[in-house]
C-alpha cells in the first residue's frame, strides 16, 4: 500500500470489508428472522397428526421421480402412502445427519478464527439454526413413526472426515456443505413451488428449512468467493477438479435412498436404476441440483477445460443459473 493511499483504496482491503459487511447482513438476518421448531410448527394441531388424511403422503409427481413413475402409481393407495411416509421420513433423517456433520466441522472451523472475524458470528448463528433443524427433522421422523436409517452404512462413514477437512481444507469443506445443501434445497423448493397438496408436517418443516437454508447457502457461496481466489494457482486447479467430484459423491449420498428402502418395499432393480441413474430424466434431475454451483464455479475461476471435462464425465455438467435459485426452465445460460 502506498503511503498516500487509504485502506479502502487497496482492493484486497476493500474486498475484505465487503465480505465482512455481507456476513454482518446475514448475521442480522438470523437475528431478525429465525424460527423455533417447537413454536413455529403447530405439532399439536389435529391436522398435523401423521395419520390425518394420510393420502397427503402420496409422493408428489412434480418433484419426486418415484412419485411420477408408473410402478409407484400402479401400487394400491395404502402402499403409496406407506412408501411416501417412509421416503419423506428418510429424507428428513438424511438432512439431520448431514447437518450434524456440518455443525461438527463448522464449530472446529470457528475454533481458531481470530478475534473480530465476521465468520465467527455468522457461523455460530448458522450452527444454532442447524441444530434447530436437526430437532425439527427428528420430530418429523418420530411422528411419522417409520424406523428409517437415513444415510446408507457406507455413506455414514463420511462423518469422520467432516472435522479434519474443515480444519485443514476449509474451501473443500464448504464445497461439501453446498453438495449437501443444494440438492435438499432444490427438492424442497420444487415441492413448495408445485402447488401440490402435501402433509402439513412436511410443508411446515420444508418452509422453515428453505427460509433459513437460503442464508446458509448464501454464506457458503460468499465464503468460496472470498477464499478461493486467495489460493495459489496449483491449489485453485486442485479445487477445480475436486469441486465436481465432491458434488457428485455427496449429492448421490443425499439424493439416493439407501438399499434398505428398496428392499423394504420390493422395488425392482430396474426401477431403482431408472429412477436414480439410468434414464435421461433421472440424469437431468440430478444435474439440475447443481445449476447454482456451476455458476459459482464459473464466477470464482474453477471452470477450466479440464474441470469442465470432469463435470461432464460425472454427468453433472449443463447450464449455469443466471441468479441464485433461478427456477429451472427450458433454456439456461450455457457454460462456454
Amino acid at each position: 500500500m502506498s503511503p498516500t493511499s487509504t485502506p479502502i483504496d487497496d482492493p484486497v482491503v476493500a474486498e475484505a470489508t465487503e465480505y465482512a459487511n455481507k456476513l454482518l447482513l446475514l448475521s442480522e438476518g438470523s437475528v431478525n428472522k429465525h424460527f423455533d421448531p417447537y413454536e413455529d410448527i403447530d405439532w399439536d394441531n389435529p391436522d398435523f397428526d401423521a395419520n390425518a388424511r394420510p393420502e397427503r403422503w402420496i409422493l408428489p409427481e412434480s418433484a419426486d421421480p418415484l412419485g411420477r413413475h408408473e410402478w409407484y402409481q400402479s401400487l394400491p393407495v395404502e402402499k403409496q402412502i406407506e412408501l411416501g411416509k417412509y421416503r419423506q421420513a428418510n429424507i428428513a433423517k438424511v438432512g439431520l445427519q448431514f447437518e450434524s456433520i456440518l455443525v461438527s466441522g463448522m464449530i472446529n472451523h470457528t475454533f481458531s478464527l481470530p478475534n473480530g472475524d465476521a465468520e465467527f458470528r455468522y457461523c455460530t448463528h448458522e450452527m444454532a439454526e442447524e441444530l434447530n433443524h436437526t430437532l425439527m427433522f427428528q420430530e418429523m421422523v418420530n411422528r411419522i413413526g417409520a424406523d428409517v436409517p437415513g444415510m446408507g452404512p457406507l455413506v455414514r462413514q463420511l462423518r469422520f472426515f467432516g472435522v479434519p477437512v474443515a480444519i485443514m481444507f476449509p474451501n473443500l469443506f464448504f464445497m461439501a456443505v453446498l453438495a449437501g445443501e443444494e440438492p435438499i434445497d432444490h427438492i424442497q423448493k420444487q415441492i413448495l413451488r408445485s402447488g401440490e397438496e402435501v402433509h402439513p408436517i412436511m410443508r411446515g418443516v420444508m418452509s422453515i428449512h428453505v427460509a433459513e437454508e437460503a442464508r446458509h447457502i448464501s454464506f457458503a457461496h460468499e465464503f468460496l468467493k472470498h477464499h478461493v481466489p486467495e489460493q495459489h494457482l496449483p491449489q485453485r486447479f486442485v479445487l477445480s477438479i475436486a469441486m465436481p467430484i465432491v458434488m457428485f459423491i455427496l449429492g448421490r449420498s443425499i439424493a439416493t435412498p439407501p438399499k434398505k428402502f428398496f428392499r423394504e418395499f420390493d422395488i425392482p432393480e430396474a426401477v431403482r436404476k431408472e429412477l436414480f441413474y439410468g434414464s435421461p430424466d433421472a440424469k437431468k434431475v440430478f444435474s439440475d441440483y447443481f445449476i447454482d454451483v456451476r455458476a459459482l464455479a464459473q464466477e470464482i475461476g474453477l471452470m477450466n477445460p479440464i474441470s469442465k471435462r470432469v463435470w461432464k464425465i460425472l454427468g453433472i455438467d449443463g447450464p449455469a443459473s443466471r441468479y441464485r435459485s433461478e427456477p429451472i426452465r427450458a433454456a439456461k445460460t450455457k457454460i462456454a
